[in-house]
């Protein structure tokens, strides 16, 4: 996966690639002459006492040295480049795909793993491939050079250089295959504990109200002991493989030391040649050095891949159509069909024969007990899952058939849990329609019942939104969301239970404000108060994802016992018959 990975993302810089590689072949090269031309220098010039060639050689050393360090210099700033693009094209690849992913793919994977492949399983992969551009391609080629060079020297002694190649080689095989298994037991760690920084983060007052704090500790404690205990593992082997390293060097440089200097001394090798593999088996050595760094990376940075690659080859589960179909008008037409949906590898069905009709003008609200697929059912239309059995059609066409964007011009929805962006009260509301002005804005944000809080913010419509809304209260959040789906005026409204955060003063005001807004529209609300609802033009009472009654209030509270039942768990008798 990790070769794969880089192979394709790797494509659009191919030539900067290419002349990577060259200016580190030219590198290369003056590294390995200068070995030799300072045997020469030694052989011709010193022991020969020819300061003339000594002085002329030295003037090729030292061209030869500046266009190794402006290659060196060039490589370094090319493999630098393309290593950080790769980095934000892998991050924006991965970006995007999640983007496309319905909510069965987010919970297949979840939020904090996603969040981990996106950030440090692709750093994983770019420092790998900063490495690679810097030391895999020049090291291999510079011990192999090294070899071949030696071998002009002295063949016998040469063979040494080959032995020490093959050792280092088994060393470092053997820690290769122990460091795997250990970094993709690491990388789950760390997504764990990113879902656990998550959930203590987010639910902190949570965990403070139930005095949990000693059982989060210990939660966290234990992952991160996992996690520490794990990377220890890594850190030893590592560890170790550098004095092994260094002890199989020192054995080598000494036996060379030992075998040449009873070459020289029998007369068989010259001293400038000794020298010369003294040069070579350091860059030998350096070689080995910088090749560790990329073989110690290399085991996480294929885990990160495969772990970027199962992101990255995964379908989402809805997609649009090749062909999509539009409206022939947008009317604000809404029809479900016998709809049923059922979860992959589950026994019964969320919902099912769910026949619902919702035309221009009439509001329809839909209410049952927590878990009898209300939520569910309007994700359907939002086509946030598609219906395993029967269609959902608007304005006709069945929402499958449709693609993205005019699904979202007609369809405006308000989320049960209001979400804003960090940014500006102004810059929030715009997600609805980038184009308003100011005066659309507070227009709609007056029948939002939310302009009378955001006048009274220190910037009014640019007063800062934390992440999340968090410096806004619940009520508020909801009252923004709904300014900004008023801004979309799509045919067709959904409202999931976005009035549950609003006193019932608050509310009433806000019903009679969106009235002669939604007057031509079709509206769908989802509720658990009654008094949210009873003035819809039809109730559709759900239980146990199954429609159990439909009818405007009265009817349902005379003929209903499910919807009677909730409706006198809220509200007295005088009330409820009202």
């Amino acid at each position: 996966m990790l070769i794969r990975l880089l192979r394709a993302r790797l494509r659009p810089y191919g030539r900067s690639v290419a002349l990577l590689v060259v200016l580190q072949l030219v590198q290369i090269l003056g590294t390995l002459l200068l070995p030799t031309l300072g045997a020469a220098v030694i052989d011709n010039g010193v022991v020969k006492a020819d300061t003339g060639y000594v002085w002329r050689l030295g003037a090729v050393m030292l061209v030869v040295a500046l266009v190794q360090i402006a290659c060196a210099v060039g490589a370094a700033y090319l493999g630098s480049r393309t290593a950080m693009a790769l980095g934000r094209d892998l991050r924006s690849a991965v970006f995007r795909r999640v983007l496309d992913f319905s909510a069965r793919e987010v919970g297949r994977f979840g939020t904090p793993s996603l969040i981990t492949r996106t950030v440090n399983d692709v750093q994983q992969v770019q420092m790998l491939a900063l490495s690679t551009f810097g030391i895999a391609v020049s090291a291999p080629i510079m011990c192999v050079g090294s070899i071949a060079l030696a071998l002009r020297q002295d063949v016998p002694l040469s063979l040494l250089l080959v032995v020490l190649v093959v050792v280092i080689t088994a060393v470092f095989g053997f820690g290769l295959t122990r460091m795997g298994p250990w970094y993709d037991r690491m990388q789950a760690r760390v997504d764990r504990i990113n879902q656990l920084l998550r959930e203590q983060i987010t639910g902190v007052r949570v965990v403070r109200a139930f005095v949990r704090d000693a059982h989060e500790r210990e939660r966290f404690a234990g992952t991160n002991t996992e996690l520490a205990g794990l990377s220890l593992r890594v850190a030893r082997l590592v560890a170790a493989l550098f004095p092994v390293m260094m002890l199989v060097m020192n054995a080598f440089t000494v036996s060379l030391l030992w075998f040449g200097a009873h070459r020289v001394g029998a007369g068989t090798m010259r001293m400038g040649a000794l020298s010369a593999f003294l040069s070579y088996l350091s860059l030998i050595i350096m070689s080995v050095v910088m090749l560790t760094y990329v073989f110690v990376a290399a085991p996480r940075a294929k885990a990160s891949a495969e772990r970027i690659g199962e992101v990255l080859d995964t379908t989402p589960s809805i997609t649009d159509p090749e062909r999509p179909v539009r409206p022939e008008a947008t009317r604000g037409h809404l029809d479900l069909r016998a709809v049923e949906f059922r979860y992959p590898g589950a026994e019964e069905p969320v919902l099912r024969d769910i026949d619902l009709t919702a035309r221009p003008g009439q509001t329809i609200a839909v209410l049952g007990s927590t878990g009898s697929g209300k939520t569910t059912l309007l994700n359907m239309v939002l086509r946030q899952f598609d219906a395993t059995g029967g269609s959902v059609l608007v304005d006709g066409v069945d929402v499958r058939d449709q693609d993205a964007g005019t699904l979202s011009r007609t369809v405006g929805f308000v989320p049960q849990k209001p979400q804003l962006f960090t940014g500006t009260v102004a810059s929030n509301l715009r997600f609805g329609n980038p184009d308003a002005t100011d005066e659309e804005l507070w227009q709609a944000l007056e029948t939002a019942q939310a302009r009378d809080f955001v006048e009274r913010l220190p910037d009014g419509l640019g007063s800062e939104v934390a992440q999340g809304g968090t410096n806004l209260s619940g009520g508020q959040r909801q009252r923004l969301a709904i300014a900004r789906t008023l801004l979309r005026r799509p045919a067709v409204y959904l409202f999931d239970d976005c009035f549950s955060a609003l006193d019932y003063t608050t509310d009433a005001a806000l019903r009679a404000a969106l009235a002669p807004q939604l007057a031509q529209a079709a509206v769908v609300v989802v509720a658990q108060r009654v008094s949210t609802v009873q003035d819809a033009d039809l109730i559709v009472v759900l239980d146990q994802g199954r429609i159990v009654g439909t009818g405007t209030h009265a009817e349902l509270m005379r003929d209903n016992t499910t919807y009677r039942e909730i409706a006198l768990s809220q509200l007295t008798e005088e009330e409820a018959a009202a």
